[in-house]
């Protein structure tokens, strides 16, 4: 996620928030308009990539009564005190709880409720993280041992399923902290594996999803778009997730690959679009089988080569820049990124490659917080 409005940057009048403990290190523009706080994320990103300072499009945000109760993927470090759980964030050495957090979904802040008051103590209930990714639940504890379970009753199921968790996994983590999850010890103690997201993928614990549904939905419908995917084309989709573009580039008849490294969005991917091709691993690692399916797939294509990406804050990996630019060499590129520092890279990368930056969108994926997404077309100088 990327850094917005500089810290030394004074907040206008304390507008407090319904449910916003004053100390919560979460949400640096609570205290801004919507428009304060826009502008400071359009102007940031700007000075950040002042090259194509002249190329941005009016930042991409929701309605007003939608920019609280929408954070859906909730991550919250936990404590046990003599007075009960703490669900929240770490200031110091303290977590401080934020329970009834306004950014949070209605739905989210029953779960932390209803978790935080009914689970045992911890020395019983070696309980590290909360985490609650739409209707799947994930308690990460810091111990290799099963603990007992007689808190998860019937009477807890049903509450459960009456505010709408479909899952709930124990993963047991003995190293947990710097690192929220590990590959190993996931226990699926109630309901099913997997959810399905407002349009109808399939999605569990671990997988990633933008927040802001509608939004996210406006960006794709913008990439699609300028990317215009047909029947003749060939798309390559790096860091697919869990195929929420590969579905619209199939829908319209390309040949799309997608690369992802997490198992878990690797599976749900295949079964959303099954008409894809999806590869586990890192992007780079993967090269030489995309290279070999593309020349497979061109015999029969006669169209563009595009390519969308959604990295990490990291970026391109450096041999995938290279490939971009000197193996595959695309007609037209979507570029979604979190992080301006790495965008810039990868941006004088591929202008450098022959590559003209046509438009710069943000999006604001983040509301509250000085968090701010970019999303960038290309397109080869032929």
């Amino acid at each position: 996620m990327l850094q917005g409005a500089s810290p030394k940057q004074k907040p206008g009048p304390p507008d407090p928030v319904s449910g916003c403990p004053p100390a919560c290190p979460g949400c640096s523009h609570k205290h801004f308009s919507p428009e304060e706080s826009l502008a400071q994320k359009e102007n940031w990103l700007k000075s950040r990539l002042s090259p194509w300072a002249d190329r941005f499009d009016a930042i991409q945000t929701v309605a007003p009564q939608e920019r609280f109760n929408y954070r859906r993927r909730i991550c919250l470090s936990c404590a046990c005190e003599p007075a009960g759980w703490r669900f929240g964030l770490i200031l110091g050495k303290r977590v401080i709880p934020i329970h009834d957090c306004p950014v949070h979904t209605e739905q989210g802040r029953e779960a932390v409720a209803l978790f935080s008051k009914n689970l045992p103590p911890g020395e019983a209930f070696p309980l590290v993280y909360f985490v609650d990714a739409g209707a799947q639940v994930t308690l990460v504890l810091k111990t290799k041992g099963m603990p007992e379970m007689s808190w998860l009753d019937d009477a807890f199921k049903d509450r459960l399923k009456r505010i709408g968790i479909e899952g709930v996994w124990l993963h047991l983590h003995p190293c947990a902290g710097r690192r929220v999850f590990s590959k190993n010890d996931w226990h699926l103690v109630y309901g099913k594996p997997r959810s399905k997201t407002p349009n109808g993928l399939e999605y569990g614990p671990r997988s990633f999803q933008q927040l802001i549904p509608s939004l996210h939905e406006r960006a794709l419908d913008s990439t699609e778009t300028y990317l215009s995917p047909g029947s003749q084309d060939i798309l390559i989709d790096f860091y697919c997730g869990i195929g929420e573009g590969l579905v619209r580039w199939t829908r319209r008849g390309s040949a799309a690959m997608g690369v992802e490294l997490e198992a878990e969005a690797v599976e749900c991917a295949t079964h959303n679009a099954p008409e894809a091709a999806v590869l586990r691993g890192r992007c780079q690692d993967r090269i030489p089988q995309i290279s070999a399916w593309i020349q497979k797939k061109s015999v029969d294509r006669s169209g563009l080569k595009l390519l969308y990406v959604n990295p990490p804050r990291t970026g391109l990996e450096p041999e995938v820049l290279q490939w971009i630019a000197n193996g595959y060499g695309p007609h037209r590129i979507a570029y979604m990124s979190c992080s301006a520092g790495t965008l810039r890279r990868d941006l004088e990368g591929l202008a450098a490659a022959g590559y003209a930056i046509r438009r710069i969108t943000p999006y604001d994926f983040f509301p509250q917080t000085r968090h701010v997404e970019s999303l960038v077309f290309l397109s080869k100088n032929f």
